[in-house]
């Protein structure tokens, strides 16, 4: 099992634990598990066979915890979680997905209604029974409806993070096998959407009946759904689905550029190559019968007058325009990135100390980190009041002292707060190198309010950035009613940089916010929002949004030298 995998079922026991009524300290244990489980970097699986008793050294993962990992390991199941699905159903935690809508608050449409399924929750909203139900009301059974609609459109798409991580595991045991040349992932997850539907494989093969049968024996999968010569379909266990697909040498490159799509962007190449006379599919590039193309994708785009282009850019959006005009940007690498200005240490609700985190950044090769734990606000989390901030950075300087290497700055995720004050005074942010405002309460406010919050901590000298801007949640929670382009135009006037967080479950600018953002000037600042060492590596997924908004090395501030990236911060507050 993957640890998403172990992950996901302690997740999963927490919002039951949570929805029948049981005891919060063992529901935040469970949560505070599962997100540390997610991001462990070595295989869970892997320590219950070679040394379970390092288990328990996870942090916040005692005996108990531990002995149910070794249970789900060896029977892809706990028996708790078995236990109290009867108690509470999928369906009434499928209302989870509802943005708003609580553990509280389905318990008593499940106990109060007996709703037991989305479709019986939006039957019983049309019917007015909702609104009725005590602590709901009209203008909370409007919200449930139009979160209805929402969980409708999105469907069951999972995060492009955790897809990735199953693809990435199929597709290394077909490498594996004799006889197999390429295999890639295609679809949506090459071209690094947010979400993905199902997933794609492609091969190249000798023997594609032994490539079909090492997936169908692979153990993320959990039923074969149709096989043929060269093509077989599979349900994987999370429930995604997916198509394996062998192709000859010869069409590999044009089966990898039409199943990575997107159709739009396909469209328009089809459109240029019958202006030319050509045909282009899934096995070549054709003049009439001949095939003139296809082993490699450079050679199908050159055969309709294109350079290559990224996967990430491919969602006809100037794309191809930009292609023609020798305008193509030279996107973003991982390996550009210098510093991570987002992080959370024991301070608050990280579960390493400041010194494991500094060690963990200097490992990856970063030269600059800023460590910024939540301010008091964020009282779930702990959150620093001025006193023990200013504690805890006299802590960030005993570290600073201690290891070379790599720079330190003494940041703060400051919260704006309700009424467009922010959670510390000026007197205390005036004295940290890197203050990042985010809106965590109040999501719900009208525009105005929002935009006067946004506004005003743009307008604060010491603000440094503004953080997961929208506060959106993939697939949960909708981004905030603001005034995009107001707050672009202050961002720009001011000299605040706008984040993406790369947390996958944010991404926070999207794509297309972030290329509006660098078109206004304003640079972009990629970090991971990590709440563990294991955390720090949800960069790449930050650099992939990046690079799906179009954006190079030059747009992203903390690619820059440390130097330089302090006078960026500078400059702000001397504006």
């Amino acid at each position: 099992m993957l640890n998403n995998d172990i992950a996901r079922i302690f997740d999963d026991l927490a919002d039951r634990l949570e929805i029948s009524g049981a005891n919060s300290f063992r529901i935040r244990a469970y949560r505070q598990a599962a997100k540390t489980l997610a991001e462990w970097p070595e295989s869970l699986a892997s320590m219950v066979k070679t040394d379970r008793t390092k288990l328990v050294a996870i942090p916040g993962v005692g005996k108990d915890l531990a002995d149910k990992i070794v249970v789900i390991c060896e029977t892809q199941s706990l028996p708790q979680l078995e236990e109290i699905r009867l108690a509470v159903p999928d369906g009434v935690v499928d209302m989870l997905r509802i943005p708003g809508l609580g553990p509280k608050k389905a318990a008593a449409l499940f106990q109060e209604l007996k709703v037991a399924s989305l479709m019986d929750l939006k039957q019983a909203v049309e019917a007015g029974q909702v609104a009725k139900l005590k602590g709901f009301g009209e203008k909370t059974a409007k919200s449930i409806l139009e979160g209805l609609a929402q969980v409708e459109q999105t469907g069951t798409r999972a995060y492009m993070a955790e897809a990735k991580v199953e693809a990435d595991a199929i597709v290394e045991a077909l490498r594996k096998l004799p006889g197999v040349g390429q295999v890639t992932a295609a679809g949506s997850l090459r071209r690094r959407k947010e979400t993905v539907g199902d997933l794609d494989i492609l091969a190249t093969a000798s023997s594609p009946t032994a490539a079909m049968d090492t997936l169908a024996a692979h153990p993320l999968v959990a039923q074969v759904l149709a096989r043929g010569d060269t093509k077989q379909r599979v349900r994987l266990k999370s429930g995604l689905e997916l198509d394996l697909r062998v192709v000859p040498e010869e069409s590999y490159g044009a089966a990898m550029q039409y199943f990575t799509g997107s159709k739009e962007h396909n469209i328009v190449i089809r459109r240029r190559a019958q202006e030319r006379g050509l045909k282009i599919n899934e096995y070549g590039v054709f003049r009439g019968e001949t095939s003139i193309a296809g082993r490699t994708e450079e050679e199908v785009y050159a055969s309709v007058g294109l350079p290559w282009i990224p996967p990430e850019l491919r969602e006809n959006r100037g794309e191809i325009e930009r292609a023609e005009a020798g305008k193509l940007p030279q996107l973003i690498e991982l390996a550009d990135i210098q510093g991570d200005l987002h992080m959370h240490t024991t301070a608050t609700d990280g579960t390493a100390t400041i010194s494991e985190m500094v060690q963990a950044a200097k490992a990856r090769g970063l030269k600059y980190i800023a460590i910024t734990d939540h301010s008091k606000r964020v009282s779930m989390a702990n959150g620093l009041d001025a006193d023990r901030l200013r504690q805890h950075w006299k802590e960030i300087d005993k570290v600073r002292g201690q290891i070379s290497g790599i720079e330190v700055l003494r940041g703060i995720e400051c919260d704006i707060l309700e009424d467009g004050t922010l959670d510390l005074d000026d007197d205390v942010l005036s004295e940290a190198d890197w203050v990042i405002a985010v809106l965590h309460y109040g999501l719900r406010q009208p525009q105005d309010q929002i935009d006067l919050r946004l506004l005003n901590a743009i307008k604060n000298p010491y603000v440094s950035i503004i953080g997961h801007p929208s506060a959106r949640i993939i697939n949960k929670r909708p981004p905030v009613a603001w005034s995009f382009e107001t707050i672009l135009k202050a961002a720009a006037e001011y000299g605040v940089m706008l984040e993406i967080n790369a947390a996958y479950q944010r991404l926070d600018l999207d794509d297309i916010q972030a290329a509006a953002a660098r078109d206004r000037g304003i640079p972009i600042v990629i970090s991971t929002d990590a709440h563990s060492t294991s955390g720090l590596d949800g960069l790449e997924y930050g650099v992939y949004q990046a690079r799906r908004a179009g954006l190079s090395k030059a747009d992203v501030a903390n690619t820059l030298p440390i130097a330089d990236f302090k006078n960026k911060i500078r400059g702000k507050r001397a504006r």
